[in-house]
């Protein structure tokens, strides 16, 4: 199976995309096509055996071929005297990290354009880069989540009770997260959240709190799962922990909970993927508070797709990529304008 990788983007996280993308070299028993969306949202083929991260900070990666997007996939305009050229993939995953690859904006173009791909789907997109959203949707499915307070830009912001963890809305990675220990803090904290988005939640911060990773898919209806995780964490889990994270492709280390609590995590894995995530393998981050498990996120494209949290990655993924759902088709036969005509007619 060859598979296109669709990285980079007009995000925060671009530069995690091309880390975590790379990495897939090490992964993947595949042959890999690697397609660069840079800051202008052009497309770039960059060739597979010189990949690496240096060709992007120099802006070296515009000397390689220029990529366009029409129905059923991608291709390069040829010469004065030479056809275009299409590029030949059976798959497409999608590694752009934060926008345009977890909120919704290239899951919609692949769609559109009738391009198989491993990612969310677009609604799912929307549900889960959004923390304010993705609260909601937890709770109608019946999973724990923290207490939490929602604010946009302008608003008065108050916390009940100090230590509080602040986060933007829309952002991964632990970027703009801030733990708050007094009013003055808060605001510095606001200041530099409000930098990358313009709507925050807060939650109470809870020293000591065990968090534990999960990640799963779907095949064939079945469900996956990865071993649960306990990363390694000083406060909270930040940025440059997390960045690490991302070109990692040793294998973590699997904690035993018990059977009941292992069970709980799972469950609530299986209540938030349902039917929403299909075609995509994510991860979700829980913690456990008193032996009651909560969501703290998911993570729609994690860094490196979580393959360290698996036996063997590559085999799963091209399972995934093999049993990817159909879009229910939707026949267009105009019976109701011609009736409309024919009553016209008379």
């Amino acid at each position: 199976m060859k598979i296109a990788i669709v990285f980079g983007g007009v995000s925060f996280e671009h530069e995690i995309s091309i880390v975590s993308s790379i990495a897939m070299k090490d992964v993947l028993n595949n042959e890999l096509i690697y397609l660069f969306l840079d800051a202008s949202r052009d497309l770039y083929h960059i060739p597979t055996d010189i990949i690496k991260s240096k060709l992007f900070s120099t802006g070296e990666y515009k000397k390689f071929d220029k990529v366009f997007l029409q129905k059923g996939g991608f291709y390069k305009k040829g010469g004065l005297f030479s056809k275009d050229q299409t590029i030949h993939y059976d798959v497409v995953l999608n590694l752009s990290h934060g926008g345009d690859g977890e909120d919704g904006v290239l899951s919609s173009v692949l769609e559109f354009y009738n391009i198989p791909f491993v990612a969310p789907r677009t609604e799912a997109c929307v549900v889960s880069s959004n923390k304010f959203l993705t609260k909601g949707y937890a709770s109608s499915v019946g999973v724990n989540t923290l207490d939490y307070k929602y604010f946009t830009k302008g608003d008065k912001v108050v916390v009940d009770s100090f230590p509080a963890i602040l986060k933007p809305v829309k952002l991964g990675s632990s970027i703009g997260v801030s733990i708050v220990k007094s009013q003055e803090e808060l605001e510095y904290a606001l200041d530099v959240a409000y930098e990358f988005d313009n709507a925050v939640i807060i939650e109470p911060f809870i020293s000591g709190v065990k968090e534990y990773n999960l990640a799963g898919t779907k095949v064939n209806g079945e469900f996956r799962f990865s071993i649960i995780e306990e990363p390694q964490k000083a406060e909270f889990l930040d940025f440059d922990k997390k960045y690490l994270d991302f070109s990692r492709t040793s294998k973590a280390l699997e904690v035993d909970l018990g059977e009941k609590l292992n069970e709980e995590i799972k469950e609530s894995f299986r209540r938030l993927y349902n039917t929403l995530f299909e075609g995509s393998i994510i991860r979700c981050d829980f913690f456990v508070v008193n032996d009651t498990v909560y969501l703290n996120e998911i993570n729609s494209i994690p860094g490196s797709m979580a393959n360290y949290l698996f036996q063997d990655f590559s085999r799963l993924f091209n399972e995934v990529a093999s049993t990817l759902p159909l879009k229910k088709y939707i026949p267009i036969t105009y019976e109701y304008v011609n009736k409309i005509q024919a009553t016209k007619g008379k």
